[in-house]
């Protein structure tokens, strides 16, 4: 049974990318902190904890909520829909920002907010939070983008029936340097599955077109 990707979001280069619709721009970054609010504030989501989460959390953040803001309510049910997400520096940006918080002797004052991020796969648990997943989820840490390993993951929970969908994808954050492709894949089931930009095959290829956005690819036919 064919595998499709539904729906995609794609943040980098100053750019969010939703279904080929470029929604939002910075040509000139100063920081993720100032890019990732001003995304919050332009999509106009209320959602307080945002603010308190980390880079990595608020990353996969903006991408799930833009990725299945448009899905009907009760499309999927909780436990149907996975998570599977990816990157290579796994919460090193909150791990170095805890080590600040410690390696003072003098004036140690570890912080229990920033020390509940220190695992990667908290970003995930944020995700399923906001939406009330209680599918499979993993986080998998590679040195660069892995697609073959997103695809052999992610279709075996769906050929073996453990996720009817699944939100899978790539979010890095190091610093200031930071991009995020996360997509929705659906089995075909009776081919009369419609999206808004069409869909795409499940594939190695795939992956590695949407990972690599430029504005050709964007709105292409």
């Amino acid at each position: 049974m064919e595998k499709l990707i539904t729906a995609y979001t794609y943040i980098g280069e100053g750019k969010v990318v939703v279904n080929k619709q470029l929604i939002f721009y910075q040509e000139k970054i100063a920081t993720f902190a100032e890019f990732i609010k001003a995304l919050y504030k332009q999509e106009q989501i209320s959602y307080p904890k945002f603010y308190k989460m980390d880079s990595l959390s608020k990353l996969g953040f903006m991408c799930a909520e833009l990725l299945l803001r448009h899905e009907k309510p009760g499309r999927f049910k909780p436990g149907s829909l996975a998570v599977v997400l990816a990157n290579s520096s796994s919460s090193l940006e909150t791990d170095l920002t805890y080590q600040d918080s410690i390696k003072n002797r003098s004036a140690y004052f570890p912080s229990p907010s920033v020390f509940v991020y220190t695992l990667a796969n908290i970003v995930i648990g944020e995700i399923c939070i906001r939406h009330s997943l209680k599918g499979e989820n993993a986080f998998l840490v590679s040195e660069k983008f892995n697609p073959r390993q997103l695809l052999d993951h992610v279709s075996d929970l769906l050929d073996n029936n453990r996720a009817g969908a699944c939100i899978c994808g790539w979010v890095e954050i190091l610093g200031n340097t930071f991009k995020a492709m996360v997509a929705l894949v659906e089995k075909e089931n009776d081919g009369t599955l419609k999206t808004s930009f069409g869909s795409m095959p499940f594939t190695e290829a795939s992956l590695n077109e949407l990972m690599n956005l430029t504005e050709k690819s964007i709105w292409k036919n």
